[in-house]
């Protein structure tokens, strides 16, 4: 067992015992999610809980921005998800007792989130203070296929005596949630944001609909139940404004059984009434009932065989670090599976953190991961930028310029931050979906999705970049006054991340434009409009300092004043909450990975003498206050042949959440983190890149693991790259054959794999990092292991 208390196997997450302190940081690893509905893993009877949480993706609050002074063209209202009715509380009565984990005696209590069933199990036996010994068994899900539809089924039995059983089972609104907001405005917002408009109720089915106060966004939630007990059952059912309850009592002999099926239905808009929303989710509950929990739970695994024989990462040599990945992945699908036109938040729907906001996280970390293993989801995730584009481009106008400037964090399109040096400066995030449109579209041929989306999302990008940037009389393209992803260095001129990424978006647009002359008409875009584009990103400034042989992360980052690491104490980390910002702005000191993210993304502009001069020299500077900068390091040290560091970090990122690196995970899991551990793995270790829609890999693996295979899908085919020391082996699983290239050699894979062999490669000396922020060096031996596959 490690020091958390997740027991290490490969196809699931397990937690024995109780430890209620653990709660909040369970619940959020625990969560169950379908992209549409998120439940978090709280116990079915309500309490003991850490953070109570159900959401809706894409369903918020609105609250003002605060601001000490303000300013032109400052976002004035904020969002904020909401935990909505919550349908999972199933409370237990055992002879007049309730089933309370805090009381009595919890003789076995052992919880575990199964990646290939894609479901929540529980068993607990427990003694009530008065000694009545009973064993609960429960399982939920949130349907991949029936989008609207979560179930649990709930077993109790009696293990020493006839005993009389009542359950309760609940829709409630309102709960009251502990938040540790600083902004007042925020709380409030959350304090009983639910107004109720419907209740109903009858037989074993009821219906609660809500509205929220200020966004007028509509919910509606509905429970049917499917009751198996031998005789005696008596119910009841009633209905209120924020509480539906199904009460169900029963006498049950030693040896039988009291099982609860409970089926939930959850629908929103901010358009329909609330009949047509009671309309929805009573259709939803009917499809469910006729599925039945078996057959809910047959699609759920039959959905996961087809995903895993996709995504699958299989490691050799690190146990823990196996269960972790495929931990990373099986949340990515829940965060996006089922989103279809909604954001993915940073948070995914396991947690309230970052408000449920979705940031620049989804289209440089999270969409990667789902493009080479489920498009559909990364198309669906593209599909609510292209939805939120007529914002963009209210902002793009607001700010004085063209095109589209999409937001640093959102719910439904509109920008949320009232910091913006960080939020409005951070101009890279249009870039960076540009580059998320271009690698799906080449990964997929999506033909209807770039003429009815990605199009428009590149052409308006490109007009922001060439209207935000300018040419100096030397004849260089300057874009200035903007953040990159270093939040640490702000307002900043010429960042090479974003000019980069801007050069990118622009011949993007100008060759989409080529491709497709009636869209371009369609947005008047004419020729000196697409030279124009062509014009700056030919001459896009890339300072370069010649003297030290290295890349400034922005023009004159290299004259700021080191930062002494020597007399910063380790409790000081992270920076941003132990020292002002205009000090951090102002030194060599680096939040996470800035111009070593350019050499991952936008390598093919850099040599490999660059990126190592280039990596070693940030990597001195690099503090990773942000869970994303692991995994990007992970992949240049990996390319530049730095294959333990690359493992070290590779292991930071896959557990950041599960061995909570940064004490936070009670408010939700790190999806760009997660994906960091796939980016870590995949184009770390496998070397994937996908420069110009040409997939080309360099794989290396680390002494400390015995092989790394993973499985991808590009285009028609899906194929599998097998890596052990020295070599590396290619497979069409199905499909056609693949034109793939090999450390600079092409080659075709078919189904007959193909061995090629690796080059060797000197890496020169280690890089160091600043004092005390190395990352923990890796030991895979001293991980427990129990393996129950």
């Amino acid at each position: 067992m490690t020091e958390l208390g997740y027991e290490c196997s490969p196809w699931e997450l397990r937690w024995r015992g109780l430890d209620v302190d653990a709660l909040q940081r369970t619940e959020s690893a625990f969560a169950v999610s379908n992209g549409h509905i998120g439940l978090r893993g709280t116990l079915e009877e309500g309490e003991p809980r850490g953070l109570p949480g159900t959401y809706l993706n894409g369903f918020y609050e609105q609250h003002e921005l605060p601001y000490a002074e303000g300013g032109y063209g400052y976002p004035e209202e904020g969002q904020t998800v909401v935990n909505v009715t919550d349908g999972k509380i199933i409370r237990l009565l055992v002879e007049d007792e309730p089933l309370d984990m805090r009381y009595g005696i919890a003789t076995a209590h052992d919880r575990v989130l199964d990646f290939r069933r894609g479901t929540l199990r529980r068993v607990t036996e427990w003694s009530s203070p008065t000694g009545r010994r009973v064993r609960v068994t429960t399982e939920r899900l949130v349907s991949f296929t029936q989008r609207a539809v979560a179930a649990i089924r709930y077993e109790v039995e009696p293990l020493d005596e006839d005993l009389q059983l009542v359950v309760q089972s609940d829709l409630l609104a309102n709960e009251p949630v502990e938040s540790d907001t600083r902004d007042p405005r925020v709380a409030a917002a959350l304090d009983a944001p639910l107004v109720g408009e419907f209740c109903h109720a009858a037989g074993y089915q009821a219906v609660l609909v809500h509205q929220t106060r200020m966004s007028g966004l509509r919910v509606a939630a509905a429970m049917d139940h499917k009751i198996e007990v031998d005789d005696g059952l008596r119910t009841r059912i009633h209905a209120e404004e924020d509480l539906a309850r199904l009460t169900a009592a029963v006498d049950v002999p030693k040896g039988g059984r009291l099982r609860v099926t409970k089926f939930l239905a959850y629908g929103w808009s901010a358009q329909r009434s609330a009949p047509a929303l009671r309309a929805q989710v009573e259709a939803a509950l009917a499809g469910a009932r006729q599925t039945g929990w078996k057959g809910l739970a047959a699609e759920q695994r039959e959905f996961l065989d087809d995903f895993w024989a996709t995504s699958d990462i299989e490691i050799d040599g690190d146990p823990e670090l196996q269960q972790a990945v495929r931990f990373a992945l099986f949340h990515l699908l829940q965060a996006g599976a089922r989103g279809e036109t909604r954001a993915i938040a940073g948070k995914g729907l396991t947690g309230p953190g970052y408000d449920g906001h979705a940031f620049w996280d989804s289209e440089t970390f999270v969409l990667p991961v789902l493009t080479y293993t489920m498009p559909d989801a990364a198309r669906d995730a593209l599909g609510w930028r292209h939805s939120t584009i007529d914002k963009a481009r209210e902002r793009a106008t607001q700010l004085g310029l063209r095109g589209a400037a999409f937001p640093w964090r959102s719910i439904n399109g509109a920008e949320c931050s009232a910091y913006w040096p960080a939020g409005t400066a951070a101009f890279h995030v249009s870039a960076d979906i540009a580059d998320a449109v271009v690698r799906y579209v080449n990964a997929t041929q999506d033909e209807h999705f770039e003429r009815t989306c990605g199009a428009e999302l590149l052409l308006e990008t490109a007009r922001l970049w060439a209207s935000l940037g300018h040419f100096d009389h030397h004849g260089h393209f300057r874009i200035d006054g903007v953040t990159g992803p270093d939040e640490y260095s702000a307002v900043a001129d010429n960042n090479i991340y974003t000019n980069l990424m801007a050069r990118k978006n622009l011949l993007a647009a100008a060759d989409v434009c080529r491709r497709h002359p009636d869209i371009a008409a369609q947005f008047e875009v004419d020729t000196p409009e697409i030279d124009s584009w062509r014009a700056a990103a030919e001459a896009m400034a890339l300072p370069y300092d010649q003297e030290l042989g290295v890349h400034p992360q922005s023009e004159g980052f290299l004259q700021h004043d080191e930062w002494d690491f020597a007399a910063t104490d380790e409790d000081f980390y992270p920076l941003l909450l132990n020292y002002p910002y205009f000090d951090l702005y102002r030194k060599q000191v680096v939040k996470q990975a800035d111009l070593v993210l350019a050499l991952h993304l936008c390598g093919d502009s850099f040599s490999p003498e660059e990126k190592a001069r280039d990596f070693a020299y940030y990597e001195a500077r690099t503090v990773r206050d942000s869970s994303l900068s692991a995994g990007t390091q992970a992949v240049i040290a990996a390319e530049v042949g730095h294959l333990r560091l690359a493992y070290d970090y590779l292991a930071e990122a896959a557990l950041t959440d599960l061995h909570d690196v940064h004490n936070n995970v009670r408010n939700g899991l790190h999806m760009a983190s997660l994906a960091g551990a796939w980016q870590a793995a995949v184009a770390g270790f496998g070397g994937l890149r996908d420069y110009g829609g040409q997939l080309s890999f360099a794989p290396r693996l680390p002494d400390e693991l015995g092989g790394l295979t993973f499985r991808l899908a590009f285009r028609e085919t899906r194929f599998q790259v097998s890596i052990r020391h020295g070599a590396a082996t290619y497979r069409v699983l199905n499909g056609p054959p693949l034109d793939l290239i090999h450390h600079g050699e092409r080659f075709t894979v078919t189904e007959e794999p193909v061995e090629l062999q690796i080059p060797k490669l000197d890496p020169g000396p280690a890089p160091v990092q600043p004092i005390g922020r190395a990352p923990a060096r890796r030991d895979a031996s001293k991980v427990r292991q129990f393996d129950r596959s």
